[in-house]
């Protein structure tokens, strides 16, 4: 299974990333300072590290500077709440892989990882997800439903999107909140119900199950 390293001093956006990482297939481990994260990274024994930049000790850009002077190549996903162009590329010149602004939806945050290290499994993941007669084409951002085109909104893409990743899975109203609002969504709005409403009337509501007390599975 991949193993990722989430580099992070804010408590709660660890557990964040940490429990969305865990359901996608990955396992992980933390390290809240950035003497630990450079001792950690350097281990060899990381698919991917995801580098907050404003970390205690030794800050982002310093671990990876040390990183890539020593010749370690894992990837590495910066995670900051800076989002000046001059703090972007001064990540990527220092030889990070990529760049997400907080505050951030999770599936965007998933598809970058997936993008660098593939699946949980260490497969590759493509650009279409399909599961029975639907099929998402993610970059062309296109849906279809037995053959024939739906129009979705944004939202609704990537509620479909996580659905289809987790085919056959139980996913909870929180899990899904943390995949496609982000992190800072109020956890008590039924705002997940009011978008598979919505879903279920563009791609039939028969594929997606509620499953009573914990949530919902795309079958």
């Amino acid at each position: 299974m991949r193993n990722i390293l989430i580099a992070e001093d804010d408590p709660h956006i660890t557990s964040f990333v940490r429990r969305g990482l865990r359901a996608a297939g990955y396992d992980t481990a933390e390290a809240a300072d950035g003497h630990t994260a450079l001792l950690m990274a350097r281990s060899g024994t990381f698919d991917l590290v995801l580098l907050d930049i404003g970390l205690g000790g030794m800050d982002g850009f310093d671990v990876l500077a040390n990183l890539r002077g020593e010749g370690v190549t894992t990837p590495v996903i910066i995670l900051t709440a800076r989002d000046s162009v001059i703090d972007t590329v001064r990540g990527l010149e220092s030889g990070a892989n990529d760049y997400v602004t907080k505050p951030f939806q999770f599936a965007e945050l998933v598809a970058r990882v997936r993008l660098r290290i593939g699946d949980g499994e260490g497969r590759a993941t493509g650009p279409v997800l399909s599961h029975g007669d639907v099929r998402v084409d993610v970059r062309a951002r296109s849906v279809t439903v037995a053959g024939a085109m739906r129009e979705l909104t944004s939202r609704e893409f990537s509620l479909l999107e996580v659905f289809l990743q987790n085919a056959g899975q139980v996913l909870s109203r929180d899990q899904l909140i943390g995949h496609v609002w982000g992190m800072d969504f109020d956890p008590a709005s039924n705002v997940v119900d009011v978008y598979v409403r919505a879903l279920r009337n563009k791609i039939g509501s028969e594929r997606i199950e509620t499953v009573r007390g914990a949530g919902y599975r795309f079958r």
